[in-house]
C-alpha cells in the first residue's frame, strides 16, 4: 500500500513514523529561533496548551493542503486572535515554517523535492490567506 498522494500529508505521515509527538521538537525550535515566544507560555500546564495548539495547526494545515472543508479557516481566525494578544502576524506565520522545518529534519533523506515544493507553496498560500482576511 502506498502513502498519500498529497506531499504535505505524506510528510506528516512519514514524520509520525519516526516521532510519536512533534510537540517538543516544534516548540524547542520555536523557542530557539524566536526567544520571545518562551515567555508567551505559562510554566504550569503549558505542555497541554502547546500540544493542543500544534494539533489544531496540523489539522488546519492538512485541510488547507487538501479539500479545504472548513478546518483551514481556523488559520485566519487564530491569526487575528493571536494578533489581538500581541503576537505579530509574521511570528504567527513563522510557526508553520517551524513545523515544516521540524518535519524536514525528521525526514532527512526522505524529504523529497516534491515535499519541499508543496511546503513552500503552502507557506506562501497561508501567508496570502491570512493577509487577505486581515
Amino acid at each position: 500500500m502506498s502513502g498519500p498522494s498529497n506531499p504535505i500529508e505524506n510528510s506528516f505521515e512519514l514524520a509520525a513514523s519516526r516521532c510519536a509527538d512533534l510537540t517538543p521538537l516544534v516548540y524547542q525550535r520555536l523557542f530557539e529561533q524566536h526567544l520571545e515566544t518562551r515567555a508567551m507560555f505559562r510554566s504550569q500546564g503549558s505542555e497541554l496548551v502547546m500540544g493542543s495548539m500544534l494539533a489544531l495547526a496540523i489539522e488546519a494545515v492538512l485541510d488547507f493542503a487538501n479539500e479545504r472543508r472548513g478546518h483551514f479557516r481556523l488559520i485566519a481566525c487564530e491569526a487575528a486572535s493571536h494578533e489581538a494578544y500581541g503576537t505579530s502576524r509574521e511570528l504567527f506565520i513563522a510557526f508553520f515554517a517551524i513545523i515544516r522545518d521540524t518535519i524536514r529534519d525528521l525526514l532527512g533523506a526522505r524529504w523529497s523535492a516534491d515535499i519541499a515544493r508543496a511546503w513552500d507553496t503552502l507557506l506562501v498560500e497561508i501567508d496570502a490567506f491570512t493577509k487577505a482576511r486581515a
